[in-house]
């Protein structure tokens, strides 16, 4: 007697005697992997899977020691600059400055491709018109 997997594998389906007469759809046979019943494995593997525990303690302790090696440089360099007579508060305001100049010169450059636009010409050309430095 034939198995249910040799039954299923002949017996014509709706439409598709043909082709099963043909040999065109005759399924394997049922093999199953020894692997279905395995616990998931990723190929991804996350760096915590790949280090044992010692090696990341090491890896967090070395980076630690960077982060604090540059602290004490960004110390010196800021205990540097104060001693040159800058001061956070300056900084801060030289920095509201050039937000301020890089929101002006965005706009200025809106302005120049839309007159550009309107004389249908390139903003290269009106840079030369209006003495502009094509570096800035």
């Amino acid at each position: 007697m034939a198995s249910p997997d040799e039954t299923r594998s002949t017996t014509p389906c709706r439409g598709r005697s043909a082709h099963l007469s043909r040999g065109l759809l005759k399924r394997t046979p049922g093999v199953v992997s020894r692997n279905l019943h395995n616990s998931f494995k990723s190929p991804v593997q996350s760096p915590c899977i790949q280090n044992s525990p010692k090696e990341d303690h090491v890896k967090i302790q070395d980076e630690i020691k960077n982060l604090q090696k540059r602290r004490e440089e960004l110390h010196k360099q800021i205990t540097k600059l104060e001693l040159e007579g800058y001061s956070v508060g300056e900084l801060d305001q030289h920095i509201k400055q050039l937000h301020e100049y890089n929101d002006i010169k965005d706009i200025g450059q809106m302005l120049l491709g839309k007159l550009a636009t309107i004389r249908g010409v390139t903003t290269k050309d009106l840079y030369v018109e209006f003495h502009l430095d094509l570096e800035d």
